[in-house]
């Protein structure tokens, strides 16, 4: 009895030695995560995978403090920091990296994807190493595409089902001029703000609506200050999980690894969740009293039309080399 005691005490003994071992190549660090989004967004379970990821591959030395809700300053900020090596971590959407890598503008022309899964077939291949590419030249970069969704239309003033409806409406927009001229052309008074100062600015009726997905519109809590929903797909948005390149060159490759694979864990886990959460969100948007329209099939081929001088203005300053790479993968994911 005592020399089986005595063995499993052995192989504890040494497998706790291996296990410590493995974790000696990684360094304690805590890792600064930013986003504009709240913790109970799709993000949030994202997160919360990435860390087991970690929590396994590194003995929990690699800890990220994820701050929620545009807490540590707007996505640009975040950015920013990121770049300069002030943080590790910022999660974003495209539309705040515009202006420093401007091929992702090709992610907010209108009407670009006709659902997730060309999505994920265009970011997941080859297309999405171009953009990585072109981040990491800019000191990001990308771990994971996450998602943040389709964008779809709020309003205080009445339905939108067609393309008089958007007659000068102020509308809330991410602060870019592709949005800024797709939401012209619709006749709509289009307001770049960052989105901390939102909800505000829809309570005072500064502004009339604005856009988001849907799981934002609920986690934000618009409802409270919208009645209209109108159910315009206009735009898929894609969240990069962004590391400092400065950050990134002073990690193990031991390091850089595992925070690869907990990205790519997290991705799974946050687009399932997103997906989920944005049919979970419709719903508690109309039960909340929210009046819901769609453009039928033919409005919504009169909005594309409207819509067509925007890629002729904007595809030669996002770079007609990125539309083609996004275009090209577009076609073999629609078997062309």
């Amino acid at each position: 009895m005592f020399k089986r005691r005595t063995i499993a005490s052995a192989i504890a003994g040494a497998a706790l030695l291996i296990a410590t071992s493995a974790f000696a190549q990684f360094t304690e660090r805590t890792i600064k995560w930013t986003n504009g989004v709240n913790e109970d967004h799709s993000v949030g379970l994202g997160v919360k995978k990435m860390q087991e990821v970690l929590n396994a591959k590194t003995g929990g030395k690699l800890k990220i403090n994820a701050f929620w809700g545009g807490s540590a300053g707007g996505d640009l900020a975040g950015a920013q920091a990121t770049r300069a090596g002030t943080q590790e971590i910022v999660c974003t959407s495209g539309s705040a990296l515009m202006g420093i890598v401007k091929e992702l503008g090709v992610f907010d022309l209108p009407f670009l994807f006709a659902n997730e899964q060309e999505a994920y077939a265009v970011l997941d291949g080859p297309a999405g190493q171009y953009f990585n590419k072109k981040l990491e030249a800019a000191g990001l970069v990308n771990l994971a595409y996450w998602e943040n969704g389709f964008r779809n239309l709020t309003n205080s003033k009445r339905p939108v089902a067609k393309i008089e409806d958007f007659d000068g409406m102020k509308v809330r927009i991410m602060q870019n001029t592709i949005f800024l001229d797709t939401f012209k052309a619709l006749g709509s008074n289009p307001t770049p703000m960052a989105f901390g100062e939102v909800f505000t600015a829809l309570e005072t009726k500064a502004i009339d609506g604005q856009e988001n997905p849907f799981s934002t519109i609920e986690t934000a809590k618009l409802y409270e200050v919208q009645k209209y929903l109108s159910v315009t797909r206009h735009a898929y948005s894609p969240f990069f999980v962004l590391y400092s390149k400065k950050l990134w060159d002073q990690l193990s490759a031991q390091e850089q690894a595992a925070l690869r694979e907990a990205a790519l864990a997290g991705q799974t886990v946050q687009r399932d969740a997103s997906r989920a959460q944005d049919a979970k969100s419709l719903a508690m948007l109309k039960s909340r009293g929210m009046v819901v329209s769609e453009f039928s099939p033919a409005e919504k081929a009169r909005v594309v039309d409207k819509l067509k001088p925007i890629y002729d203005k904007h595809v030669p300053n996002i770079g007609a080399e990125a539309v083609n790479v996004v275009l090209d993968a577009l076609k073999k994911a629609r078997g062309g």
